[in-house]
């Protein structure tokens, strides 16, 4: 099992959450589709649900809320970036021409996060690891495998991503057009730019699931109300599928090509 025992570095994609309108429908789901273990948590954390694989954390469900008379934020995952310092790392996003969408505050002991935009608007988070560094176990069938920006203008995100967080950004030696976003020489996360989605479709970080089957985990997916936005096909790292779940959060599912070790 790819167990991460010490914690993530600097820019590295950490953790992973979706805010839904009905949580406990979410966690109801997302145990049915890849096994996570996971309940409403206590008051003090506003009942967000760390959900576990087989005892390690993979990924957050937590209730959609409205805050201070805003909107209910959408339902949709959510990608955090590992941080040695959360209010400075919102700084240097702001500083870059990114936007601070909620500024840093603690999470109890666990951490310290900050919701932020690049230049762009594509939302993501930050993560100050304290008592908790984020997923626990990764590029297993269940877990978070992949990170992906989708962005209008990639040039700017090439160079907005290694000035604010120190994310390299360099070409694809296999895909033309696509990007691989790396951390001390380790690929991390991908980019590409919207002239590959559909037309309409937002700057968006997309987060991708492991899974046994492509086509097995899209099928299940339907049974219990998903939604399929791209079938699943093959590519490079795999054959992958981009879905919904039921209450309109999108996520990528991938069987990956590479043989398992003996």
């Amino acid at each position: 099992m790819p167990e991460v025992r010490n914690g993530y570095a600097p820019g590295t994609p950490c953790w992973v959450d979706l805010m839904a309108p009905d949580q406990r429908a979410a966690l109801d789901f997302y145990r049915d589709l890849f096994g996570w273990q996971g309940e409403p948590g206590p008051p003090e954390t506003g009942g967000y649900a760390v959900c576990a694989l087989n005892g390690r954390a993979v990924a957050g469900i937590g209730p959609a809320m409205a805050q201070d008379g805003q909107p209910a934020p959408p339902t949709a995952w959510t990608t955090y970036l590992s941080v040695a310092d959360a209010e400075a790392a919102a700084r240097a996003v702001a500083a870059h021409g990114g936007t601070v969408v909620m500024p840093a505050m603690d999470v109890l002991t666990f951490g310290r996060m900050a919701i932020v935009a690049d230049p762009s608007e594509a939302v993501f988070g930050l993560w100050e690891p304290r008592d908790f560094f984020g997923c626990e176990v990764v590029n297993e069938p269940g877990a978070l495998t992949w990170n992906e920006l989708a962005s209008p203008d990639v040039d700017a995100a090439r160079t907005f991503y290694p000035a604010a967080l120190g994310v390299e950004v360099e070409p694809s030696p296999e895909v033309p057009g696509y990007y691989v976003l790396t951390v001390d020489g380790r690929p991390v996360g991908g980019l590409h730019g919207l002239d590959r989605l559909p037309p309409g479709t937002p700057p968006h970080w997309l987060t991708y699931f492991a899974v046994d089957g492509a086509d097995t985990t899209v099928d299940a997916l339907v049974r219990a109300g998903g939604s399929v936005l791209k079938p699943p096909f093959d590519m490079v790292a795999g054959r992958m599928a981009v879905v919904s779940d039921p209450q309109g959060g999108i996520f990528a599912v991938i069987e990956s090509a590479m043989p398992e070790a003996a």
